[in-house]
């Protein structure tokens, strides 16, 4: 095996460990929430991520959090917990596999809003992906034909406004380093979830506890692995096997809460997951 396809395998294998850890921990917070409210979920998701990189930051020292652009990181922040308040709410009471497929409008939004907002060129074939995306997720929400969920309609919102987190976060990685961005989030994320969380507190268990610290933990290592394989590979070579992500849930859905999810999800998943895939790939591409 070559330097090149054995970096190459890593990626793959580092993308396949994210789209796992992504998917038990969307089905851990489906499953929690139906006990806790989801605010407090969200505000323990926060203080044991924090807790889970806090080593990490420590070891970088003061320098980590020296920024010229604090009202940035807030509006990043303050963004970031309504998009995850909104989540996690649309997760509570929506099929898994269906949220994880809605989930991934999020690149699409950003394209629209970058278009409107940092007044980017978008090449045509972005618009179309764009725009397909959409019609997938009309597909799942199959407006006229009976009821929305309201869970999936949150879903839809907090792709949307992570989407806007998407672009400040754009804005941010040109003049700050990953790591204090990363800093930022796990800071400003605990202290402002917070106080929502208050208002429909709930004290977990002790098996809550270890519950909700296993989410944190989660969503730290898919992070964390998704970011290694796109810096190990190409965002064509591993983008795709993000798809493994709604694979995992429908799996997870059917074995713990008895979810089937139906074509309409298939198709639309497939649908808006291609045109995501598409903009993303092209996106790195066109950077390098």
């Amino acid at each position: 095996m070559t330097p090149n396809s054995n970096l190459q395998f890593h990626a793959l294998l580092l993308m396949l460990i994210s789209t796992i850890s992504f998917a038990i921990m969307n089905a851990s917070i489906r499953d929690i929430t139906q006990e806790l409210e989801p605010m407090v979920v969200v505000f323990f998701r926060n203080a044991f991520g924090m807790l889970v990189i806090s080593p990490f930051l420590l070891k970088k020292g003061r320098k980590t959090f020296r920024t010229a652009r604090l009202g940035l990181h807030c509006i990043r922040a303050v963004l970031n917990v309504m998009a995850m308040a909104f989540f996690y709410i649309g997760l509570s009471l929506t099929p898994l596999a269906e949220a994880t497929a809605l989930a991934f409008t999020a690149p699409l939004f950003a394209v629209m809003l970058a278009i409107f907002f940092l007044k980017e060129r978008v090449q045509s074939n972005k618009l179309v992906a764009m725009c397909t995306g959409f019609v997938g997720a009309l597909i799942i929400l199959r407006p006229g034909f009976g009821f929305t969920d309201v869970g999936s309609l949150w879903i839809i919102i907090s792709a949307f406004i992570w989407s806007g987190t998407l672009i400040v976060i754009k804005l941010l990685a040109r003049t700050e380093s990953s790591m204090t961005i990363t800093a930022y989030m796990a800071f400003l994320l605990a202290i402002m979830s917070f106080p929502t969380a208050l208002i429909f507190w709930q004290t977990p268990t002790d098996s809550q506890f270890v519950y909700l610290f296993a989410i944190a933990a989660l969503g730290t290592l898919g992070q964390y692995t998704l970011t290694e394989a796109l810096g190990r590979a190409d965002a064509q070579a591993v983008m795709p096997l993000d798809f493994m992500r709604l694979i995992w849930t429908a799996i997870l859905g059917y074995i713990m809460f008895n979810e089937v999810p139906d074509a309409f999800v298939w198709f639309g998943g497939i649908m808006i997951f291609a045109s995501a895939t598409h903009i993303a790939t092209r996106t790195k591409s066109s950077d390098n």
